[in-house]
C-alpha cells in the first residue's frame, strides 16, 4: 500500500463548513470505491489550500480511470466549495502494510478480513493478497459501499470477541461464526454477487473458535450442506476447511492448534 497526499487549492473565498463537506464527501466516496483505505483522513489547513493524507492500495489507485460515478460527482462538488484539485502527491510505500495482488484473474478468491486489516476484504485465493475493490465491477449502486460496510461490521465484531471482556462477546461471535447470523447472510450474498460479476469462484471465510478437542474439530462438516470439507493440508496456514459447493472456507478452532 502507498501513502498519498491530496492537496485542494482555494480559488475564491469560501467557508470551513463548505470545504469540510466537500473534501470529506470526496474521501467517503473514494473509500466506498476502495481507492483509499481506513476511516480517518486527517485534514490540514494551510495558506489558501487544504491537504489530506490517506493510504491507497496501489500507486495508481487515484487515477481517474478508477473513479466511480459517485467519486466523479463528488469531484464536481469541489467547485461549489471554491476548491480546485485534488493534486495528488505520492509520499511512498507504507512499510507496515501488505502489497496488493497482481493484476490478472485469480483461480479463486475469498472474502476474508480481521480487525487488524485495513486492506480490501477481497483476496486472491492463490496468494491471499488483497484485490483492490475498484478493479471489480461495482457491487451495487455504482460502487462497493455494501462490501466496505460489511467489512467494517465484521471487524467490529472481531475486535469485541478478541477483547473478550464483556457480555457482547457472545453476540459478536455469533455474527462471525454462525451461518444463521445477519452478518453471515449479508456477506455470503455479497460473495455471490461478486462471483456473478467477476466470473471467479468466490468464497466466504467463516471464523471458528471454541470446540471440545482437535479430533472433534477435524470431524466437523460443512455447516450449510453437511458435506466433507476438511483439507489434507491447510491453505495459506489459515483455511483448514473448504467446501466448493457452498463456497465456504474455515479454520480449525485456534483453541486446539499449537
Amino acid at each position: 500500500m502507498y501513502v498519498v497526499e491530496l492537496e485542494f487549492e482555494c480559488f475564491a473565498d469560501t467557508t470551513i463548513t463548505a470545504v469540510d463537506k466537500a473534501i470529506n464527501g470526496l474521501m467517503e466516496a473514494l473509500r466506498y470505491n476502495g481507492q483509499v483505505l481506513g476511516r480517518e483522513f486527517p485534514m490540514i489547513m494551510g495558506e489558501g489550500e487544504f491537504s489530506v493524507r490517506a493510504v491507497c492500495p496501489e500507486q495508481e489507485s487515484l487515477h481517474p480511470k478508477n473513479h466511480s460515478d459517485f467519486v466523479q460527482a463528488c469531484l464536481q462538488r469541489l467547485h461549489d466549495a471554491c476548491l480546485r484539485g485534488p493534486q495528488v502527491r505520492l509520499l511512498g510505500r507504507d512499510m507496515n502494510s501488505e502489497q496488493a495482488a497482481d493484476f490478472g484473474t485469480p483461480s479463486w478468491q475469498v472474502l476474508y478480513t480481521t480487525y487488524v486489516h485495513t486492506c480490501s476484504p477481497l483476496r486472491s485465493g492463490d496468494d491471499l493478497l488483497p484485490i483492490p475493490l475498484y478493479r471489480q465491477t461495482p457491487t451495487f449502486n455504482g460502487d462497493h459501499k455494501a462490501v466496505v460496510k460489511w467489512q467494517t461490521e465484521w471487524q467490529a465484531c472481531d475486535e469485541i470477541q478478541m477483547a473478550g471482556s464483556c457480555k457482547a462477546e457472545h453476540a459478536a461471535l455469533h455474527e462471525i461464526c454462525d451461518t444463521t447470523s445477519d452478518l453471515f447472510i449479508r456477506g455470503w450474498d455479497l460473495r455471490g454477487r461478486i462471483e456473478y460479476l467477476s466470473k471467479v469462484p468466490t468464497y466466504y471465510y467463516l471464523y471458528r473458535v471454541g470446540g471440545s478437542s482437535l479430533m472433534s474439530e477435524q470431524a466437523r462438516r460443512c455447516p450449510k450442506c453437511d458435506g466433507e470439507w476438511l483439507l489434507e493440508e491447510p491453505l495459506h496456514e489459515i483455511f483448514h476447511f473448504k467446501c466448493d459447493k457452498c463456497r465456504l472456507v474455515s479454520n480449525i478452532s485456534w483453541d486446539h492448534l499449537k
